[in-house]
């Protein structure tokens, strides 16, 4: 629910520790959570971006289930 932060912001942080967790149902679940409340593929890919920098190598390997999720979630729009 909205409070201090809306809810794609708290989406989007969500993100981001599910990227750093290595957790794809995560992944899966608060991109479409991000999207649904309004966040855009440019938003989505820099909250995702930033695990990456607090933590390296080890977060890239989860990216793929970020580039994953978008596609599937654009396809299931058309």
């Amino acid at each position: 629910k909205e409070g201090a932060l809306s809810i794609k912001e708290k989406e989007l942080i969500a993100l981001g520790i599910a990227v750093s967790m290595g957790c794809e149902y995560c992944v899966h679940a608060h991109i479409a959570g991000g999207i649904k409340s309004g966040a855009t593929e440019e938003e989505i890919l820099e909250a995702a971006s930033i695990a990456l920098y607090m933590q390296g190598g080890p977060g890239l390997t989860y990216m793929k289930y970020v580039f994953n999720a978008l596609e599937e979630l654009k396809e299931n729009e058309k």
